[in-house]
């Protein structure tokens, strides 16, 4: 299960957050209103808005005590911006112990790694501290950044969905990846053996 609500990487915070950052989360929601549309289903009207966002936050929070969802916050050391989250939903544990995985990053803050450097985090803590056993993604082909992001990290291609999910109110194919916590531990330990060669070269 999971030990903290806030985990860090070299440059970023991952928040699990209470609705008392509605206003943060409000902010962030709106100056990416126009960015973030054509990924993502439509909203209702009173999304942006305070209300909507503190009770969100609210039932989001009371899921993740339940274990049943956890949406990590993503926050800039350097000044403390929120610029994104990475969101783990249906999960579910036994002998499935897998998860659904969704994502999304300020516009301004794109092409700088952040993305990757925040996920790489995600799927340790979800594989060592949650114990799952794999992580799904359903990706837009025409997402060229998500795509890259999942070569990076050794997601493996698992399919082709047609109209898979209803996007800006289209219904949209998905191409659908997943990672192990097997295939991650052998990642773990190749880059441990790169790192060591490396500095014994030093």
């Amino acid at each position: 299960m999971f030990r903290q609500t806030i985990y860090e990487t070299d440059r970023l915070y991952l928040r699990i957050l209470k609705p008392n950052y509605f206003r943060q989360v409000l902010e962030y929601y709106k100056r990416n209103h126009n960015f973030l549309k054509e990924w993502e289903p439509k909203r209702p009207r009173d999304f942006y808005t305070a209300a909507y966002q503190k009770s969100q936050l609210k039932y989001e929070y009371n899921m993740f005590k339940r274990n049943k969802l956890v949406r990590f916050w993503i926050f800039k050391k350097e000044d403390n911006k929120l610029i994104g989250n990475i969101c783990l939903s249906n999960i579910v544990m036994g002998n499935f112990r897998s998860c659904y995985m969704g994502y999304k990053l300020d516009n301004d803050e794109i092409n700088k790694g952040y993305m990757t450097e925040a996920i790489r985090k995600v799927i340790r803590i979800m594989f060592e501290d949650f114990g799952l056993h794999r992580i799904e993604v359903n990706i837009l082909p025409r997402n060229v950044r998500s795509l890259r992001v999942m070569e990076k990290l050794n997601f493996e291609k698992e399919g082709y969905s047609k109209r898979y999910l209803e996007i800006n109110g289209k219904w949209e194919d998905h191409i659908h990846f997943a990672i192990y916590q097997d295939s991650f531990e052998e990642q773990k330990c190749a880059e441990t053996a790169r790192k060591l060669i490396f500095e014994s070269n030093i």
